[in-house]
């Protein structure tokens, strides 16, 4: 019997008008061989019977017990019960005859089960994401998040980089992001993230419930292992990394997030859709208006102050008292307030600025924390020369005396007895 490919080389020879002697010397095959092929149909191949066929019962059986049953278990099961073939047969006709079924559950998890398109009205849903980024990705060589919010309807979406994911943090970019989009949807959509839903009850927590009443919206949390519900926003990342993370050539945050934003709006907002681009689209939902100020939520980070006794904060530097340089401290800032407050290791206020613009590099410092600071450095001044490294400085006599009298202590002193005391007791007596 031939194969496959040399059936069909028999049948393009013949095609071509070659003779049954030339395919035969061509191929090595009989005459009487390529002309049978040439005349009749390739014979069906007759597929043997599985060697699983006499326990195939007990298969399906195990397999409706526990859908995920070990092959390695299954094979010692079947060895007892008289399987003579090894371990790699069972597992091929396993295979082949697809009698191990499929789990709904484990399939949808997988992705690969039926989906279908949700539909998301104008106006109706907003998805939020996190976008996070390692000191490796970043040029400042310092972690970033970035919180992308996405329109469910038209797909237009804004981003803004964050120090950290913190509730601060998330209320003034979710503010910023809704600022640049015209407007906020009914609904917010997230997933089970920290500083929304509690992780041990599943609700929402109180902060996430006071900035929602805040903006007027409701709040819908995807369910566990569900990431199929924000598919929006997963997609808005995906493309935001591929298109303009990759190739942007930036220095620092607020390199960045002037980048980004410039970005979004020429390129990102100019994507086509059959109704328009995707910046026309969105512009056409209806929006809800935004409050005046954005949800008081506090930002607190902690940081280090430099020995110029400055503090870095969103880009910027803010002075302390120069008596606090190089020393710990926490830096607090509400997010609807233009005022860093910054406190020192007991919890009292050092210092308090103007907020700048985050990712502007301005260095704030106050007059008085710039006189404090040049005293302290004049005071430090010293022309004397720096003291030697290798001097040869031995015990001088004050401790060489108290050497000796360490070594040499002295017999203890003798109890010595007052005669104030014997006066008192004879006093005590009349």
């Amino acid at each position: 019997m031939l194969t496959q490919e040399d059936d069909v080389e028999i049948h393009a020879l013949g095609s071509r008008g070659w003779s049954v002697s030339a395919i035969s010397r061509h191929t090595g095959r009989d005459r009487k061989t390529v002309r049978r092929y040439l005349r009749e149909p390739a014979p069906a191949r007759v597929v043997a019977a599985s060697c699983l066929e006499p326990f195939r019962g007990y298969v399906e059986a195990r397999f409706q017990d526990d859908h995920h049953l070990e092959a390695t278990v299954l094979y010692r099961e079947l060895v007892s019960a008289g399987f003579d073939r090894a371990y790699t047969t069972l597992v091929r006709e396993l295979r082949r005859l697809e009698l191990r079924p499929a789990c709904a559950v484990c399939a949808h998890r997988r992705g690969s089960q039926v989906t279908t398109e949700i539909d998301h009205p104008a106006g109706e849903e907003i998805q939020w994401d996190w976008l996070e980024l390692s000191a490796a990705d970043t040029p400042w060589g310092e972690p970033a998040d970035v919180l992308v919010g996405a329109l469910s309807h038209s797909g237009r979406f804004r981003a803004v980089f964050c120090e950290a994911q913190s509730f601060g943090h998330l209320a003034g970019a979710a503010h910023q992001v809704l600022v640049a989009l015209g407007g906020t949807p009914k609904v917010w959509r997230t997933d089970r993230m920290a500083t929304v839903v509690t992780p041990q009850t599943g609700r929402i927590t109180s902060d996430a419930a006071g900035m929602a009443k805040h903006y007027g919206s409701e709040i819908a949390v995807c369910p566990p292992r569900r990431a199929q519900r924000k598919g929006v926003v997963e997609a808005a990342i995906k493309y935001l990394t591929r298109s303009w993370w990759r190739t942007a050539a930036v220095l620092t945050m607020g390199e960045a997030q002037r980048d980004l934003d410039a970005w979004s709006a020429r390129v990102a907002d100019g994507r086509r859709r059959p109704d328009g681009t995707v910046g026309e689209v969105g512009a056409r939902e209806p929006l809800a208006a935004l409050p005046a100020l954005a949800y008081p939520a506090q930002v607190v980070v902690g940081r280090k102050a430099t020995r110029l006794a400055l503090v870095a904060f969103e880009g910027n530097q803010y002075s302390v008292p120069p008596a606090h340089a190089g020393r710990a401290v926490t830096v607090t800032s509400q997010v609807s307030r233009p005022v860093v407050r910054i406190a020192g290791a007991t919890g009292e206020v050092v210092a308090e600025h103007r907020r700048a613009p985050a990712g502007a590099a301005q260095t704030i410092r106050s007059p008085q924390h710039a006189a404090l600071l040049e005293e302290a450095v004049l005071a430090a001044f010293t022309t004397k020369q720096a003291c030697r490294r290798k001097p040869n400085l031995p015990p001088g006599e004050t401790s060489l005396a108290e050497l000796a009298r360490l070594r040499d202590p002295g017999p203890p002193p003798a109890d010595v007895t007052s005669l104030a005391d014997y006066a008192r007791l004879a006093e005590a007596a009349r």
